[in-house]
């Protein structure tokens, strides 16, 4: 196992490599660059524009005189040697500055919404699996179609029209006004809490309801193998026929789906957390696209493809001690 481990993590550094240079190739595709986007707002802001000498020193003062391959060199280096991720042109600050203030954030609602995904995909699906067609299977089959039907960014809205004309609160964001600018303390973690779970609850409601069906169909089929009614034959009690094998094996293609849903939790809800307000990367990652700022969204899509690899790499390892035929082989 440990062999295998080292031989995967030594297969990402080339990928990475690769990876990293696709990205930083394929944010530069579109025409122009972000100083071509600057200067189109300032020419409609301003009925005119700014000469062609001071457009050739802003262009060499931003480093985008260079041959792509000389920026893609700058800032790949810069990343492995000094940890620096190159400036954001439309913010003014580092990028590094700017992934470390909401990446945070975008991890703890992410994993939030992980663990409710698996908290009550895994008890459902099970429950509807070993209850097949009872009232009750019929009742969550109907929640999950639809959990499936309605997109997130919908609910969210639908939320926050009945939030604020039924209930009379505020629903988004992830803390209350005066703890929007203020240093982290015990209040302020508490005041998070409290508004956590309303994202959690939309950002994992398709997700929850994909897995329940899953894990549905996977164990009712694991059920009707041989060795669970031999086991049944032997007098073995239904607890432990239940969980000693069916759910372990039903249980792959949670396992499995953790190499995209680590990413797909921070970058596939950008919709969702602009509706809600929510302080996290994907708002970012549009903006850095439509401006064209090529280091913001080149280190997002770069740091969403590391957690890809690592999410898959924890899967198949995980994968490997839940399932002994995949770890013998």
């Amino acid at each position: 196992m440990l062999r295998y481990i080292i031989r995967r993590i030594l297969y990402m550094i080339p990928t990475m490599i690769g990876i990293s240079f696709l990205t930083f190739m394929i944010i530069q595709l579109p025409p122009g660059d972000f100083l071509t986007t600057m200067l189109a707002y300032i020419a409609d802001s301003t009925q005119g524009g700014i000469t062609e000498a001071l457009e050739q020193k802003m262009r060499v003062q931003y480093g985008l005189d260079k041959p792509l391959i000389v920026q893609y060199w700058k800032w790949i280096s810069g990343i492995v040697f000094r940890g620096d991720f190159g400036p954001s042109f439309g913010w003014g600050v580092p990028v590094s500055q700017l992934i470390g203030d909401t990446m945070g954030l975008t991890l703890m609602v992410s994993l939030c919404s992980l663990i409710f995904v698996w908290g009550v995909s895994l008890p459902i699906g099970i429950y509807s699996a070993v209850n097949r067609y009872s009232a009750t299977d019929h009742l969550f089959t109907l929640i999950g179609f639809l959990g499936l039907a309605i997109p997130n960014f919908l609910l969210a809205l639908a939320l926050m029209v009945f939030g604020y004309s039924v209930l009379g609160v505020r629903v988004g964001g992830l803390f209350s006004p005066e703890f929007m600018h203020v240093d982290w303390s015990w209040d302020k973690f508490v005041d998070l809490l409290g508004h956590i779970w309303i994202p959690v609850i939309v950002i994992g409601t398709s997700g929850t309801a994909a897995l329940i069906r899953i894990m549905r169909a996977n164990l009712a089929d694991e059920l009707e193998k041989p060795y669970v009614v031999t086991a049944r034959a032997k007098g073995l009690p239904e607890w432990k026929i239940l969980f000693k094998y069916p759910v372990r094996i039903a249980m792959n293609p949670f396992v499995s789906t953790i190499g995209w849903i680590l990413p797909s939790l921070i970058s596939g809800v950008t919709i969702t957390a602009i509706v809600l307000n929510l302080p996290t990367s994907g708002p970012i990652l549009i903006q850095a696209l439509i401006a064209q700022d090529m280091y913001l969204a080149g280190s997002f899509i770069f740091l969403l493809s590391i957690l890809t690899l690592f999410g898959m790499l924890i899967s198949d390892i995980l994968l490997a001690l839940l399932d002994p035929r995949i770890r013998f082989n």
